[in-house]
């Protein structure tokens, strides 16, 4: 991942909406959520949801694909795992382990309270 890469996925999560949709999205795991409810359960605007998905995913950290009239939204997980690699490169002073379970990115929904993405 080049530096550049990762300043837009870094920028796309740093507002407070972005991170709550995508934190949703971690949390729905590899079914991923529909626009609409995505954005009813943020409680914002669909448009407003609509603009947040679209910084999220042209930064690469969400996809989406058509089903019927709905956009499913998911957390692109190869991304995730290359923001944090090379986030982590060179880590640790030889000491990898350190950090080895921020690696395996998979959903874990007990990490939540809800699907608003509420840690505990």
């Amino acid at each position: 991942m080049k530096s550049k890469d990762a300043l837009a996925g870094l920028s796309a999560l740093a507002h407070e909406g972005r991170i709550q949709l995508f934190r949703m999205l971690v949390w729905a795991g590899h079914d991923g959520m529909p626009a609409g409810q995505l954005a009813e359960a943020a409680g914002a605007q669909f448009t407003t949801t609509s603009a947040q998905l679209n910084v999220l995913a042209n930064a690469g950290l969400v996809e989406s694909k058509r089903a019927g009239r709905s956009i499913i939204y998911t957390a692109n997980y190869k991304a995730i795992r290359e923001l944090f690699g090379f986030l982590l490169t060179d880590c640790c002073q030889g000491h990898p382990e350190i950090v080895k379970d921020l690696i395996s990115l998979e959903p874990q929904p007990e990490c939540c309270d809800d699907a608003k993405g509420e840690t505990r």
